[in-house]
């Protein structure tokens, strides 16, 4: 968290009385010694960045308002001259990556195929102009594409065409562009540019072109330059809109029926979480943002709908990381009639049915390992999974009067910490899972059979005691889905 001048300058007296107070009681220098190092990295914050930092940071902002006074009378010229700076509209007949999938095995380097005609818009990620030739690189949607400028040919429709592309375009531009597809002496697919209109002229430039947006927290709050300079990031929204479609596709033909439910709600309920609170003006009430779509689905089956579901945005106050977000979207279905088992098969159809249409295969890379996905997926109990990695077997403690004290110490020979507190053999349990097993699933695993403990919500197990039936499914280490 950041601290106002106001506060550091506060730490720097109250550091410095503190110091004048140790001197008069007798402290000795090796004892001062960090107090004063503290004192004066406080008072180097006070100074500011170092000279030369701050000139180069002067320095950027004056190139960048450089760079965006020139770009603005680019956009006078183009008025000027009757043409619009920002189009309200272009046709396209093709993208970057259907010209390469079509040509592709096609046309020798340097030969042209006139006959085939393109209209297409994008992006200027590059330009290099040489006299009266000039190539630029258009990204569009699907990809990248070379285009090529000749003076000759473009200047047939429009005398100052070129002209007015060497002087109007830089990078960022979005153009829209006619014309046939040649491939260069060097193998490059090209679309040889008959016509070219401005659509949005671009008043900033994009990222240094080498090192692209690199700045991992300037990455996440301006997604818009990410996807433009980190093209791959698309493919992470295509593939997170796919699985949305899916799920909603599956479930459909399964005959749930999506129903949306409330998001501003009196009483916050179904998990436990600290909500945004916000405040009704029209009914002076207040209200919170939901932490969860729960409570309202299972009236829905109370109410007489069988299957139900909700993919919704959900709302919780507390921390945040790349793993957690206040503001995510989670899917929540219900069945009537059917139990844990009938929801695992459900997850692992639907799970394994994305990955065959998102890969089209049902094994993958993640990070170092391999991950398969091919059913059917293992089931274990909570209590033999722990078995597996700390081999003690906490079923055995069943009926013992002493089972408390005997899984503390078990857990604690295995390394797993703060169980001294914990009350009941099933939080133990439930400790040693989280601690020893947890990150280790990579392959995806069913944990079932919680202790009532840790989900007391849930429903008693048929016949075992103690424990209730439930799953979480696990993969890569990570929770994916409950019950």
């Amino acid at each position: 968290m950041f601290s106002s001048m106001a506060d550091i300058e506060a730490q720097v007296k109250a550091k410095g009385d503190q110091i004048r107070a140790l001197k008069d009681a007798g402290t000795d220098k090796a004892a001062l010694a960090p107090h004063i190092s503290e004192l004066l990295a406080l008072k180097a914050k006070l100074e500011g960045p170092p000279a030369a930092a701050q000139v180069q940071a002067n320095e950027g902002e004056g190139e960048a308002r450089e760079i965006r006074k020139a770009r603005l009378e680019k956009i006078d010229a183009i008025r000027a001259s009757n043409s619009n700076p920002f189009s309200y509209s272009f046709d396209t007949s093709t993208s970057a990556a259907a010209l390469a999938s079509a040509f592709e095995g096609k046309l020798e380097p340097g030969e042209e195929d006139e006959s085939y005609k393109v209209s297409m818009a994008g992006r200027v990620m590059a330009r290099r102009v040489f006299g009266k030739l000039a190539f630029f690189s258009l990204q569009d949607e699907s990809g990248q594409i070379q285009l090529q400028f000749d003076k000759k040919k473009l200047n047939a429709a429009d005398a100052d065409a070129f002209k007015n592309l060497k002087a109007w375009t830089d990078s960022g531009d979005i153009i829209g562009v006619t014309g046939t597809i040649r491939r260069t002496d060097k193998g490059e697919l090209t679309v040889n540019c008959e016509t070219w209109e401005m659509l949005t002229k671009a008043i900033l430039p994009l990222p240094d072109k080498f090192h692209g947006l690199t700045d991992v927290n300037k990455r996440y709050r301006q997604r818009h330059l990410d996807m433009i300079t980190n093209p791959s990031v698309r493919d992470t929204f295509r593939a997170r809109a796919t699985i949305t479609s899916s799920i909603r596709r599956q479930l459909d033909d399964l005959g749930f029926l999506e129903i949306e439910t409330p998001v501003l709600q009196a009483t916050p309920g179904g998990a436990e979480a600290k909500p945004f609170e916000t405040h009704h003006n029209a009914l002076d009430l207040p209200l919170t943002l939901r932490i969860a779509t729960e409570l309202h689905l299972k009236r829905l089956i109370v109410g007489g709908f069988n299957r139900v579901y909700e993919i919704g945005r959900i709302f919780r106050n507390e921390g945040i990381s790349t793993r957690h977000n206040p503001e995510f979207t989670s899917i929540e279905l219900y069945q009537a009639y059917a139990d844990y088992e009938d929801m695992m098969e459900l997850t692992e159809n639907m799970i394994t049915n994305i990955v065959n249409q998102l890969h089209g295969t049902e094994t993958l890379p993640y990070g170092e390992h391999t991950v398969s996905f091919q059913r059917p997926w293992r089931r274990i109990t909570m209590n033999d999974i722990v078995l597996e990695h700390m081999g003690f077997d906490f079923s055995s403690l069943d009926g013992n009067p002493d089972a408390l004290a005997v899984a503390k110490e078990k857990a604690g020979e295995a390394g797993v910490p703060n169980v001294d507190s914990l009350k009941t053999v099933g939080y133990i349990l439930n400790e040693c899972f989280e601690e020893l097993c947890e990150p280790k699933l990579i392959q995806p695993t069913f944990v079932t059979d919680y202790p009532k403990e840790v989900s007391p919500l849930a429903k008693p197990h048929r016949s075992k005691e103690g424990v209730v039936e439930r799953f979480e499914l696990f993969a890569v280490g990570r929770e994916l889905a409950n019950r």
